[in-house]
């Protein structure tokens, strides 16, 4: 059986099997082994394979993890888990934010508590935008069905349709940097979600209770692990089905 996910990150990263193989210091007729009868190598080869085309070992030989591997790697990314909100130091926001270099990701109704602790982070997205860190912001709403219910929910009513609003007036400077990507979302939201590069923020949302009265896991991505994978996948549904908003909301057209 042939292995058509290393075939075509091979073909993606631009190399050859020989130009892989001495890479990573292997006969180009193994690369092409693994490649055509399905072979999986050891684990040291994986991690080179893996680096070289810089993908995930585990998407390119899922069947080299087991069960027992795969829950062993997810326990290991938990970093730590916070009772609520409210006990995550400030400093470890502000080396989230401070030390990314890649990605930062952050997908919530309102939020606002970021740009009330965090009083100069529209200065230090738009730096990180222009230095070349993808930014990609997702917030609520404020008139959406998902904004209304959660707020019935939560017990506050329209409280948390008006902190929408009131974060989006944070965003004005964001929304005119063309470096930032900020959308506004109307899905149903079981957890707000802060990914910066492989550590990630997870705040899920308890039914009837504040999404900072929740508890907060910080993961940190392990190959082999379902944690923060699962995550990034769900921030990923909801961006797709987000849209671009200006000052006002700006719903898809039908």
């Amino acid at each position: 059986m042939t292995n058509d996910r290393l075939r075509s990150a091979l073909a993606s990263s631009g190399m050859t099997s020989a130009e892989l193989g001495a890479h990573i210091d292997v006969d180009p007729k193994t690369v092409d082994r693994w490649i055509a009868n399905g072979r999986v190598p050891h684990r040291s080869n994986r991690q080179r394979v893996a680096a070289a085309l810089a993908q995930d070992e585990v998407y390119l030989w899922p069947d080299a993890y087991g069960d027992s591997y795969v829950s062993a790697a997810s326990r290991a990314e938990v970093v730590t888990v916070y009772p609520n909100r409210g006990s995550i130091p400030a400093s470890l926001w502000h080396s989230l934010f401070d030390n990314a270099i890649e990605s930062i990701d952050i997908l919530a109704f309102a939020a606002s508590f970021i740009h009330d602790s965090l009083p100069d982070v529209d200065e230090v997205l738009i730096a990180k935008a222009r230095t070349g860190v993808r930014v990609r912001l997702a917030f609520g709403d404020p008139d959406s069905d998902a904004v209304r219910i959660r707020g019935v929910e939560e017990g506050i009513g329209e409280s948390l349709a008006e902190r929408c609003r009131l974060t989006w007036k944070y965003l004005d400077p964001i929304l005119r940097e063309p470096e930032i990507s900020v959308r506004a979302h109307s899905s149903t939201l079981y957890c707000s979600i802060f990914r910066f590069d492989n550590d990630l923020l997870a705040n899920h949302h308890l039914f009837g209770a504040p999404a900072n009265h929740s508890a907060v896991l910080h993961v940190r991505r392990l190959t082999g692990g379902r944690h923060f994978d699962s995550h990034t996948a769900s921030f990923e549904r909801v961006w797709q089905l987000a849209y671009a908003r200006a000052r006002e909301a700006q719903r898809p057209a039908h």
